[in-house]
């Protein structure tokens, strides 16, 4: 098992495929023109589980789009760094409670009624 996260450096078996310029935002990146479409599908890291979903449920698409759209960036990212801290000797089984993500759009957890 040589594969490794390249957030946490664990060797895990099924890494995921993160788009790090979020999908949903492939039409508005275009249309503003700071990225080509090869660059759009192209950016992509391979990450574990654990890690994808922590991303995920700290930062909204537009975050992830604007200015975490590199691996360099999202370790530079102070809660993403404890996090790689702290998963970076646990075994590739283990199982991680997933954060809520924000709202898609604003950034904003959704107001409770």
């Amino acid at each position: 098992m040589d594969r490794r996260c390249e957030l946490c450096d664990r060797p895990v078996e099924g890494l995921t495929r993160h788009h790090l310029i979020p999908r949903s935002r492939h039409r508005a990146e275009r249309r503003r023109g700071r990225f080509a479409r090869a660059e759009l599908t192209g950016r992509l890291a391979s990450l574990c589980r654990p890690c994808h979903s922590h991303i995920h449920g700290c930062f909204s698409e537009k975050e992830l789009a604007e200015r975490l759209n590199t691996v360099v960036a999202l370790r530079a990212e102070a809660e993403v760094a404890r996090f790689c801290d702290w998963i970076r000797d646990k075994p590739a089984t283990i199982r991680v409670p997933q954060r809520r993500p924000r709202h898609r759009s604003t950034g904003h957890k959704p107001r409770s009624k």
